[in-house]
């Protein structure tokens, strides 16, 4: 039996995580897991994640489901979800709060209230004058705000397992104030664009964790939880 386990230490989506689970992998056996025996017992892990991270690193600690969590991401297919990705890299800005340590790298914050510029129409002399103009080009253009909340693209920079029947550039539904930047580029497989580029998901071996929320993003989030409850790292 595939049995998957979603961790819950108090600071996550875990029924919505489960639900669409359930929908994308109706075969397999979703379990929302609360003592590190259920962990080790699954074959395969979610670890979401929401909230401040300081509140979720200290929520974990006190569920006793750290040492779980970090075994598993050693040991058998783990899909991180917003805060769930961000926790397993090194340290956050928010709180300077240390996290698991799992993957070297930092979490930051957006920089903040700015603008992205509004192109004009494809094809028009205006748009091929800026068409070479760098991201960072002070335009006037839609005001944006932090947390970035809505759907965004998601470019796929790197193939990987968990993108099978997903378009390059297919929308997802993003909640966040904060994003992880790996120190090896090569663990980012996908990327969007909120005033500047960032990374929106990476893999490394049996790990694959996203910023954006797969059980809020339809039907492109549900063939992402299916791709996981089949993958074979």
């Amino acid at each position: 039996m595939n049995t998957i386990a979603i961790v819950d230490y108090g600071m996550g989506n875990f029924h919505s995580v489960a639900r669409a689970l359930r929908a994308a992998a109706p075969a397999a056996d979703i379990r929302i897991c609360n003592t590190p025996e259920q962990i080790q017992r699954a074959s395969r892990v979610v670890f979401p994640g929401q909230g401040a991270m300081p509140d979720c690193m200290r929520t974990l600690d006190a569920s006793g489901l750290r040492e779980a969590v970090i075994r598993a991401a050693r040991e058998k297919p783990l899909l991180g979800v917003c805060v769930g990705e961000q926790m397993l890299f090194s340290r956050s800005e928010e709180g300077d709060v240390r996290c698991l340590e799992v993957l070297p790298g930092s979490v930051r914050r957006f920089a903040g209230p700015q603008y992205a510029a509004a192109l004009p129409p494809a094809g028009s002399s205006a748009s091929a004058a800026t068409a070479g103009a760098p991201e960072s080009a002070a335009r006037p253009g839609i005001r944006l705000k932090v947390p970035h909340m809505g759907w965004n693209a998601v470019e796929q920079v790197r193939a990987h397992a968990l993108w099978a029947g997903i378009p390059d550039h297919a929308p997802f539904y993003f909640v966040h104030s904060y994003f992880v930047v790996p120190d090896n580029p090569a663990l980012t497989v996908g990327v969007s664009q909120y005033g500047q580029r960032f990374t929106c998901a990476i893999a490394a071996d049996n790990i694959f964790a996203v910023q954006f929320h797969p059980e809020k993003s339809a039907d492109h989030g549900i063939t992402l939880y299916r791709n996981f409850a089949e993958w074979q790292p």
